[in-house]
């Protein structure tokens, strides 16, 4: 394991989701606290292509918005001056453009940036990337509990 797959098993525990729920599996550029690219590689073994859809599987658009936002909280729990946050989750979406989606065997490219914070508030704006075409923008929101 390299040092950047190590960083992000580490970012994505700070995360309240579990393995078979993340979306990010590799990172490209890491910024702390402030930007990144990560990919995701839609495998073709994910229970949810079963049904998304039967003959013609596609990685549905609100799964394209989850990986942009836990990409996003990676960046966010790792921002060397200010503590994580506990149970950080997305609350809030604005502008979601849903432009396409991901095939099995495609490469989601992954980018955010964070572009506020207030307390236990960040916001980040999003994009997903199939090769070179945008399949999603979006302004998100997360938040957590404050550690003390």
């Amino acid at each position: 394991m390299n040092a950047n797959e190590e960083q992000l098993r580490k970012v994505l525990s700070l995360l309240p989701h579990g393995a078979e729920f993340h979306f990010v599996d590799r990172l490209l550029e890491l910024e702390p606290g402030k930007r990144g690219i990560g990919e995701y590689r839609v495998r073709g073994d994910e229970p949810f292509l079963r049904g998304h859809f039967p003959g013609d599987p596609l990685m549905p658009g609100v799964l394209l918005v989850e990986a942009v936002a836990q990409l996003a909280g990676v960046i966010a729990q790792c921002d060397p001056a200010i503590p994580p946050l506990s149970g950080l989750k997305l609350t809030a979406l604005r502008a979601v453009k849903i432009l396409g989606s991901a095939r099995p065997g495609e490469v989601v490219r992954l980018e955010a940036r964070v572009i506020g914070r207030l307390g236990n508030l960040v916001q980040a704006q999003a994009q997903a990337f199939v090769e070179s075409r945008l399949v999603l923008s979006a302004e998100v929101t997360l938040s957590g509990e404050q550690v003390s």
